[in-house]
């Protein structure tokens, strides 16, 4: 249930609490900026609220002067707030309407992020077009993205279209909707030919590229980066494609539960990709997705240095499961209203 007020945490009882949001004052850029009223509304799945409003969260963000105030989706969107940002995550049509119906109203609030700018990564037929088209290359290193194929249906069809489109096994097949749901980040992995008939549209199939077993992922919040480390899918090899038949399902791969950052691990493998690189690929992704929110799923082939794959991307990750995530989050914050304000002065 959904209230309208700010979220606090209360140090005493140790339980997040709801009170009226009031005016709040906030020193930014050394004390020379008075924020008055910073609110941030939010609209969150029960879920995400569970996991990214953590206690941590809500008491460093009461600190620096910042209201979290729930949007209450059963009220129209204009008797609230007054907002300065809106922060949400909610797939259905009718909010990503209203939301956009007031934006086009109130043009001065902030909205992370972008309801067409988000689908774009609901849609895994759609969501590597980016990276595709980036040829991003350098010293540091290359990235680029496995060979993929979209099956809207009829998975007769599947081994024909996957030898016309000449993609080799084993293949990985994901779901082409990402609606938030644990059954969109679930995966197959497709051996033989045969098996391909048996998976079920509409999917992606991936070309499989080994790995050692280690995912990087890569969180972006604004222009921060930060990168964990988690374990993934096991090398194939030939013993395995000569002696494995069939459809083996993984309900989620690198999940936090997963996390491959203090075992003992191949330093070729485990090295975290060069930071000039990630921060290179940070900016085109933002300027190219329109998002500040968002997280990259990448590997480093087996065998090499300096090419990467980039695999998924992800709108509004589970940045509770990221170290100081706290800090990182109400710091974005406070820049955003820093700038805002700074816009304000000059006219803008």
């Amino acid at each position: 249930m959904r209230l309208h007020g700010e979220v606090s945490f209360d140090e005493d009882e140790e339980e997040v609490v709801m009170v009226p949001a009031a005016a709040l004052s906030s020193p930014l850029n050394g004390g020379a900026v008075p924020v008055t009223k910073f609110v941030v509304g939010y609209a969150l799945t029960k879920k995400k609220v569970k996991s990214f409003l953590q206690p941590k969260l809500l008491l460093l963000a009461r600190k620096k002067g910042i209201s979290l105030v729930a949007i209450d989706d059963t009220r129209p969107l204009a008797e609230q707030g007054p907002f300065d940002i809106i922060l949400h995550k909610i797939t259905s049509k009718e909010w990503q309407q209203v939301l956009e119906d007031y934006h086009e109203e109130h043009p001065e609030v902030t909205v992370l992020d972008p309801p067409n700018a988000i689908n774009h990564l609901n849609n895994r037929q759609s969501m590597l077009a980016e990276v595709s088209d980036l040829n991003l290359s350098s010293f540091y290193g290359e990235v680029c993205t496995p060979r993929q194929l979209v099956i809207m249906r009829d998975p007769s069809s599947i081994p024909t279209a996957v030898a016309m489109a000449g993609l080799t096994l084993p293949l990985v097949a994901k779901p082409l909707v990402v609606d938030g749901t644990s059954k969109s980040h679930e995966l197959s992995l497709a051996y033989d030919e045969a098996s391909l008939s048996m998976l079920d549209p509409p999917l992606v199939l991936q070309e499989f590229v080994n790995h050692g077993g280690i995912l990087f992922k890569v969180y972006i919040i604004g222009e921060t980066i930060q990168v964990v480390r988690r374990f993934s899918l096991p090398d194939v090899n030939t013993f395995d494609l000569l002696n494995n038949v069939g459809v083996y399902r993984f309900p989620r791969v690198s999940c936090a539960a997963a996390s491959a950052d203090h075992a003992d691990l191949d330093p070729h493998i485990s090295e975290l990709p060069p930071r000039p690189l990630l921060e290179k690929l940070g900016k085109e992704l933002r300027g190219r997705l329109g998002l500040r929110l968002f997280n990259i799923d990448m590997i480093r082939e087996l065998g090499t240095k300096d090419r990467y794959y980039i695999i998924d991307i992800n709108y509004f990750p589970g940045f509770g499961k990221m170290p100081g995530y706290e800090h990182i989050f109400t710091d974005f914050l406070l820049n955003l209203a820093q700038s805002k304000y700074k816009k304000c002065l000059s006219g803008g």
